[in-house]
């Protein structure tokens, strides 16, 4: 189904999305990779996330971070963006979805792992694709239970395995590993697809 260009108030902020209504239940906030780094809602990693969702039917919302794009603001070294996906995640549920997924890619994976330990976490599945662990501190005691699935390659360059398997293994976070792919996962996109769409599937059996 086609994505729809909108446009959700965030207190004096306005956030761009594309938004895909394809179910009335069940729906995933996707974010987006460094916003100083080229990362936007349009990134392949993004695309292939939505791809998933949309795939097993559910309604899918990838916006762009404050700064990006047609979002208004600037960049809040990932204090501000967590207000993003909290007004992003409202918006959904203002329109009636009640189980609301939330997928992060690298840098949107970091700032979601500061909203998945919270009382006000409004996500009952979470998904992190290449948290970048070299790159930005992950607090790990606080996220036991709180990740549902971690998703990443063998050669990335900013979660490399021996650090990442390092820390999941303590707290026995579920951790799926995509050969020969990099930090970008180009030309693995559809290997990542897969994995989601099983996982998906799964969480729903």
């Amino acid at each position: 189904m086609q994505e729809e260009k909108i446009h959700i108030h965030n207190g004096s902020l306005v956030i761009e999305g594309l938004f895909s209504k394809i179910s009335k239940e069940r729906g995933v906030v996707i974010c987006h990779p460094h916003s100083l780094m080229g990362g936007s809602m349009h990134n392949n990693v993004v695309a292939a996330i939505q791809e998933a969702f949309a795939a097993e039917n559910i309604s899918t919302l990838r916006f762009n971070f404050r700064g990006v794009g047609g979002s208004t603001g600037s960049y809040d070294e990932g204090k501000g963006e967590q207000e993003d996906i909290l007004a992003v995640s409202e918006y959904l549920k203002q329109l009636g979805l009640k189980k609301i997924f939330f997928a992060g890619y690298s840098f949107g994976a970091w700032v979601g792992s500061k909203i998945l330990p919270q009382i006000a976490n409004p996500f009952f599945c979470s998904i992190c694709v290449s948290p970048p662990v070299d790159y930005f501190e992950f607090e790990w005691n606080k996220l036991k239970s709180k990740i549902d699935l971690i998703v990443c390659g063998d050669v990335d360059e900013f979660c490399t395995l021996d650090g990442l398997m390092s820390e999941t293994e303590k707290i026995n976070l579920p951790v799926e590993i995509i050969k020969g792919a990099d930090h970008f996962f180009w030309g693995k996109e559809k290997e990542l697809e897969h994995i989601l769409r099983r996982f998906i599937v799964k969480k729903h059996n």
